[in-house]
């Protein structure tokens, strides 16, 4: 059941994928990165469990870090738009938003993105659904709360998960302890269940 705020974004941003229609597949999301050390640490364990995953990129990270946004896709993962400098953009005009998604997309070239923080304005996603296929979620771990233990992390995901879920985790120092644990540990309960960790298509 999707919380009140969830609600809210999806009447808000109704062009957009907050689930995806599959009896098999699971969709592991990774936003903020590339971040040197974790990146190198999520693609490792993705591999462990042959899952494929969706990294919603800063272009700001990508152009600090081309040799391990490299990594991202020579790994056969997909990549998202989130942004150049993860802006909230109802701190913005639509002109400044969309310069700015613009920007990451002169780096990424990718048809996805994803607003950060979900903090937009109806008339920013209407022109940015124009150009893109905007991707939100069914479950968030809340991974980057260094208020919640990891075994709370990890419930976030595994009391929602179900074959089509869109996951959200950080490919973030701050989100690293929690979402280690609960990555690993999720990528096992999917492999129980006989489902697949798939890239996002639309």
């Amino acid at each position: 059941m999707l919380k009140i705020v969830d609600r809210v974004l999806k009447y808000m941003i109704p062009d957009s994928t907050w689930k995806i229609e599959d009896s098999e597949g699971v969709y592991l999301t990774f936003d903020d990165g590339p971040t040197p050390g974790v990146t190198e640490w999520i693609l490792a364990t993705l591999e462990k469990y042959d899952a494929k995953a969706t990294f919603f990129v800063l272009g700001k990270n990508a152009e600090l870090y081309p040799d391990l946004y490299q990594k991202i896709l020579d790994a056969g993962h997909k990549i998202g738009n989130h942004t150049y400098s993860h802006q909230k953009g109802w701190r913005m005009s639509l002109e400044r938003y969309l310069e700015d998604i613009d920007c990451a997309d002169d780096l990424l070239k990718s048809e996805l993105f994803r607003p950060p923080y979900a903090r937009v304005t109806p008339s920013q996603m209407r022109a940015v659904a124009k150009r893109f296929k905007i991707v939100m979620w069914s479950i968030v771990s809340h991974d980057y709360n260094r208020h919640l233990s990891p075994q709370r992390v990890l419930r976030n995901v595994l009391d929602q998960i179900e074959p089509g879920s869109i996951v959200v985790f950080h490919d973030s120092d701050k989100a690293f302890c929690n979402m280690s644990y609960a990555l690993t540990r999720t990528l096992e309960f999917v492999k129980e269940r006989g489902w697949k960790c798939k890239i996002v298509e639309l």
